[in-house]
């Protein structure tokens, strides 16, 4: 492949990470990547030592995201729980369009199981942030840049960042879920990546236009029994309210992710759509999916201690 392949999110975050876990993937597999960073720091570094060519740019800068889509054919697009990601679409779209990708892989969020009629309804978007997904999904098809959206629920590493801190403590969950029957669909963000790189690495174009990506689907009881085991010892469930949930981590949540998640919660707890696995991890990568009980054993430490 000889134009290299442009991932933003490359220097990662706290949790999910998959610009940076789909930069790796596609440098392990000899494929060069352009890699679009925030700033320039060690994260940045090491992306230079495994090969990568590292850009510093602002997905806000039309100037910039121009500048990086350089003899780019195909790209990756994942923005933070955080404001602007519609303004950051268009302005990724329309560089994408005017330097004529062939594919950009966008990294949206879950909105329902085929087939279910409120998929991609805008009118059902259980958050102001999952809406602002459903458009971004539109916008990059109507710049016909063959887009690609990654429709993904919650991952297992947004869970560990909910939960590690008060397991650690007091070997409880304290979250607003409601009764532990319960339903909240997940996926590891490492399976989200694979997907995406998968789909990128390969020449010819993917046969769906969105794939939804839902590895599991266990009641809060299933979870918590879940980390109890991989720590090995007992965790409980306490339900809390909206407002004490919020209280307790807006010092550490900004105000659109909490916002976002708050919503999330009382969608999943009005338990209102029969959420479904997909095939499509194992079907796309050739791979079977992390399951959560894996991912909470290959994270024990982190869960058991509260430290990341």
């Amino acid at each position: 492949m000889s134009h290299p392949i442009l991932v933003t999110g490359a220097a990662g975050g706290t949790q999910g990470s998959t610009g940076r876990r789909v930069a790796s993937l596609l440098m392990e597999q000899g494929i060069p990547v352009r890699a679009l960073v925030h700033k320039l720091d060690a994260r940045s570094d090491d992306l230079r030592k495994q090969g990568a060519e590292v850009v510093e740019s602002d997905l806000l800068n039309p100037a910039s995201v121009q500048a990086a889509m350089r003899n780019i054919k195909r790209a990756y697009f994942t923005y933070p729980v955080a404001d602007g990601l519609l303004e950051a679409a268009v302005i990724f779209a329309t560089a994408a369009r005017d330097a004529g990708l062939e594919l950009v892989v966008n990294n949206s969020q879950f909105q329902g199981t085929p087939g279910d009629p409120a998929f991609r309804d805008l009118q059902h978007a259980p958050s102001f942030r999952n809406l602002q997904h459903r458009l971004t999904d539109r916008i990059f098809d109507w710049a016909r840049v063959g887009a690609v959206h990654l429709q993904a629920p919650p991952y297992y590493e947004n869970v560990r960042a909910l939960v590690s801190r008060s397991v650690a403590e007091k070997s409880t969950v304290f979250l607003p879920w409601g009764e532990d029957t319960t339903v909240i669909p997940l996926v590891g963000a490492e399976d989200v990546s694979r997907v995406a790189a998968s789909l990128l690495a390969n020449p010819d174009a993917p046969s769906q236009s969105a794939y939804a990506l839902v590895s599991e689907t266990p009641t809060v009881r299933e979870m918590t029994e879940a980390l109890g085991r991989a720590i090995g010892r007992p965790i409980q469930y306490l339900a809390i309210t909206d407002e004490q949930w919020a209280n307790a981590v807006k010092e550490r949540i900004n105000p659109h992710a909490l916002d976002h998640l708050t919503h999330l919660w009382q969608y999943f707890r009005r338990g209102e759509e029969r959420f479904q696995a997909t095939d499509t991890i194992r079907a796309v990568t050739g791979r079977d999916p992390q399951t959560l009980g894996e991912f909470c054993r290959a994270n024990a430490k982190a869960i058991g201690t509260g430290q990341h």
